[in-house]
């Protein structure tokens, strides 16, 4: 099926407060226009360089649609990110918060952001640890930046063969997302649980996620994954 064909099985199929969010990493602006055509709002990029290249090459339609950083932030990359992105999906500290708050002020823009999640405790992965107190300490902490806008969770989730062992670290981050909403000392304004991808978006959404974030079941693999020597690395 084409990529505009993907996109609309998918959107008929998973509930209407479910947001998609298309992963661009190394997608071509073809793909990504075919996908904005069918009615794709949100695109999510993993690296500042390509998502400033991919914002000039969609020209007037950048504007018209959401970008929201689904990569980890470095600090000297935050005034471009601040330029070109309406969310911000990967704070893992207080020091990111403030850095991307103090340069925020700066341009007189607030924006949204969220927290992320190692759900895993993954070695590889960013993100706060999944202990409640230390993501409530964060979320407290970004709450008083006034630039910033605390509007949800993300997590990644292990990667696994089989996306039901994903299941329970998906529901526990849903854990966490109900008590930070329901915390009456942060008086939060949490809205998106932003969790699943291509191959767990099926799972994370009965789980709670009413946010996705998908490249391949839409897009279909890249070509470097198709033409690449074996063992050559996809970044």
């Amino acid at each position: 099926m084409s990529i505009r064909e993907n996109y609309l099985k998918i959107r008929e199929a998973v509930p209407e407060y479910v947001k998609i969010i298309l992963a661009a990493k190394m997608r071509t602006k073809n793909e990504i226009e075919e996908a904005i055509l069918a009615g794709a709002e949100i695109i999510g990029e993993n690296y500042v360089q390509e998502a400033e290249k991919m914002y000039q090459l969609l020209g007037d339609t950048s504007k018209k649609i959401k970008w929201h950083m689904i990569g980890s932030l470095q600090k000297n990359k935050i005034n471009k990110v601040l330029k070109i992105f309406n969310c911000i999906q990967t704070i893992d500290s207080k020091k990111i918060a403030e850095a991307i708050n103090e340069r925020a002020e700066k341009i007189n823009k607030k924006i949204s952001v969220f927290i992320e999640i190692n759900i895993g405790s993954e070695f590889t992965k960013a993100g706060v640890k999944p202990e409640y107190e230390i993501i409530k300490e964060l979320a407290g902490y970004i709450l008083k930046l006034k630039y910033l806008k605390f509007e949800g969770l993300m997590t990644m989730g292990p990667r696994a063969g089989d996306p039901e062992e994903i299941r329970p670290y998906f529901k526990k981050t849903k854990n966490f997302f109900v008590r930070l909403k329901n915390d009456n000392i942060l008086c939060t304004d949490l809205k998106y649980l932003s969790m699943g991808m291509s191959n767990s978006y099926k799972i994370a959404i009965e789980e709670g996620a009413n946010m996705i974030r998908l490249g391949t079941v839409i897009f279909g693999k890249r070509s470097c994954e198709i033409n690449c020597e074996p063992g050559q690395k996809i970044n």
